[in-house]
């Protein structure tokens, strides 16, 4: 384990064993109307936690409960364009900055602007690990003009009342494999790239075949990623292309664990010639997924709005689309009323969003960077 992991541990630590002591000495009791809810949640998503640590766990999934209670109940009201809902994610994120006046103790508690750093760090460090390279920022290295930007009206950018886009799912298509989940370990890189590949082996092959993610969790290093530590699609496209090869899923097992690297020369099953950046724009995205098919993107996945995601469109104004932190797969775009938006696979398990999916608001300035980082293989 480097050293700045250790110091981060360490800070989450001592951080999670400061509020556990804040919230015994405020006299914090627990809502026991919500003691069997409690119970349910922790064996469905197999949590166990020291008698230390539940009491903290137990707080913040109360003040997640009572989020969701009120962002829901302000969809309700038209305020929000997307819905929320309890994850396996329910003990991880703090709340209570974005339903309190710090100012007001009687809401606030024993609950600081601290105390919120870190919960959010401790989400960040386990699943938002997409880690950009001197190779991501040559873009010119990896734009592409193949797609004739006249060759097709772009209407429903402008967001005109009476467009009727044609909605491209890629699913029903036989280009996408079923949902997968990358646990503990933050190799969100990794199930980005394998989806990219899937769709390009299909179209080559009519093969739908998972790839594993454990491959290139194992064995990318070499490129710049580092394993559950973090890493990227482009370096993850670099090892197979040059490696010249990936293994199946199934004959190199997905472990969410950094492991030595048992990539087998006779159980390659896919190889690639090349990658491609897609130049950042809406446009030349929208004509990528359309065209080509999945897409690997990086977004910017941090606060509670996205971690706790159940189903609509969401658009978050105040997300970073400098700085994306997770990556997962564009494979379609669509439109509900009159707003547009793009059809994402995240890697989070179906218990996340709509069955493993989100859909992210499409053509706005403020898009969480999903235009930043787009690229896919060429088979």
């Amino acid at each position: 384990m480097s050293p700045r992991l250790s110091i981060m541990k360490l800070s989450l630590f001592l951080g999670c064993v400061l509020l556990s002591i804040l919230v015994v000495a405020s006299g914090h009791t627990f809502d026991s109307k919500l003691d069997e809810d409690w119970k349910s949640w922790k064996s469905q998503n197999e949590k166990q936690y020291t008698e230390e640590e539940e009491t903290y766990r137990r707080k913040i999934w109360e003040d997640t409960v009572r989020y969701i209670e009120q962002h829901n109940l302000e969809y309700s009201m038209g305020k929000h364009t997307f819905t929320v809902g309890m994850n396996q994610f329910g003990d991880l994120v703090c709340t209570i900055c974005l339903v309190c006046d710090p100012s007001d103790t009687s809401d606030c508690g024993a609950m600081t602007e601290s105390d919120v750093i870190v919960t959010t760090k401790e989400f960040n460090e386990r699943m938002n690990r997409f880690l950009p390279t001197e190779a991501d920022n040559r873009a010119e290295e990896f734009e592409t003009d193949e797609f004739d930007e006249d060759e097709e009206s772009d209407d429903d950018e402008e967001g005109g009342d009476n467009v009727t886009s044609v909605l491209v799912d890629w699913r029903v298509k036989g280009y996408v494999t079923p949902v997968k989940d990358e646990g503990r370990c933050g190799s969100c890189w990794a199930f980005s790239t394998t989806g990219a590949i899937e769709g390009q082996l299909f179209h080559a092959t009519k093969k739908l075949i998972p790839l594993s993610e454990q491959n290139l969790v194992d064995c990318s290093g070499i490129y710049g990623n580092n394993g559950c530590a973090g890493g990227s699609m482009t370096n993850a496209f670099e090892y197979v292309m040059r490696n010249e090869g990936i293994n199946t899923a199934a004959d190199y097992p997905y472990t969410a664990t950094d492991g030595k690297c048992n990539f087998s020369n006779k159980k390659r099953v896919a190889t690639i010639r090349h990658y491609i950046r897609v130049r950042r724009s809406s446009k030349h995205l929208k004509e990528a997924v359309r065209r080509i098919g999945p897409i690997a993107v990086a977004i910017d996945s941090s606060g509670i709005r996205f971690q706790l995601y159940k189903d609509g469109i969401y658009a978050n104004p105040n997300c970073n689309n400098y700085e994306p932190n997770h990556e997962a797969l564009v494979v379609g775009y669509g439109r509900e009323r009159r707003s547009k938006y793009w059809l994402v696979k995240n890697s989070w398990g179906t218990g996340w969003g709509e069955k493993g999916y989100i859909k992210m608001v499409k053509g706005v300035k403020r898009d969480c960077g999903i235009t930043r980082y787009a690229s896919y293989p060429i088979v």
